[in-house]
């Protein structure tokens, strides 16, 4: 997991908060010193903040789950988009459509119909159609795509957020305190931090800042992504070994019995042997003779 220095942190200026009028005096614990009127934030807290939001999203990436990515501010739009597209993770990088974690079902009709959009450019039914039709869909299918587009494969809600700009974003905050989503967010010193469940103290308007940190985070979900394949990949042949061994415990053994009974019908099925008549007389005879021999003893 890539780890951000202390040296790298000051380079991007992560260090400068807000003027002081315009603190949160909730940031207080955050906030190193006061200089020129401008809040310092405090670097080391901003490290081992990164480290622990790091480690919990690859966790999260690490099962498989999807971590939403919202960003609407100019600095930090292209900066997400071009990162987290590399790691298949959703994100929000136009406006933030209201009721989107919320009522997410209908979310999820709004992309459903732009695919629908799609098939039918596929298989040719859209060249039925007039041209003003055809500029009308065209249109919508725009629309759509640029406020969804980035969200099209995320087909349930989101296990954690991930934020820029904390009053910016307040409502989708609130959507996730709302559901019980965790948060993780850069927060200056001008935001309220008591909204988020990972707090990354940090100056959330210059571009270098926020590049740095979605880097460390961008990178700790593709090692997560990582392991879970490695995981997947070896799983097969663990399976195929848990199986067998599995069916040699659970294989009965055969009982004494059963080995009796076997060899009974064994001896049952075999052939009986062929005898004289002869042979049938004389052993009448012989009966015959042991009979009257028990009637004169008596």
């Amino acid at each position: 997991m890539q780890k951000i220095s202390f040296e790298q942190l000051l380079d991007a200026g992560v260090h400068f908060g807000h003027l002081r009028r315009k603190w949160n005096p909730a940031m207080a614990p955050y906030i190193f010193m006061e200089k020129n009127g401008i809040h310092i934030i405090d670097l080391e807290k901003t490290a081992a903040r990164i480290d622990e939001s790091a480690s919990a999203i690859k966790q999260i990436a690490k099962s498989g789950k999807k971590i939403l990515f919202v960003a609407t501010k100019k600095q930090a739009k292209e900066i997400v988009a071009e990162r987290v597209q590399k790691t298949g993770m959703p994100y929000v990088t136009e406006r933030w459509p209201g009721g989107m974690l919320t009522n997410f079902p209908t979310i999820r009709k709004a992309v459903k119909k732009m695919t629908s959009i799609d098939r039918m450019a596929g298989d040719g039914t859209l060249g039925n159609l007039s041209k003003r039709e055809k500029l009308q869909i065209a249109r919508q299918r725009a629309k759509l795509e640029k406020n969804l587009g980035s969200i099209a494969d995320l087909t349930r809600l989101p296990s954690a957020l991930f934020v820029v700009d904390v009053g910016k974003e307040h409502i989708a905050v609130k959507e996730a305190n709302r559901l019980g989503i965790p948060v993780f967010a850069m927060v200056d010193t001008n935001s309220d931090p008591s909204t988020i469940d990972f707090v990354i103290p940090a100056n959330d308007d210059a571009s270098k800042s926020i590049s740095l940190i979605i880097d460390a985070i961008c990178s700790a979900i593709e090692e997560g992504l990582n392991e879970r394949k490695n995981e997947k990949d070896k799983e097969p042949a663990e399976k195929e070994y848990d199986e067998e061994t599995v069916t040699l415990k659970r294989r009965p053994r055969r009982p004494a019995v059963i080995d009796q009974v076997a060899e009974i019908e064994d001896e049952i099925d075999e052939p009986a042997e062929t005898i004289s008549i002869d042979e049938i007389e004389k052993e009448l005879d012989l009966e015959e003779e042991i009979e009257g021999s028990l009637e004169e003893e008596k």
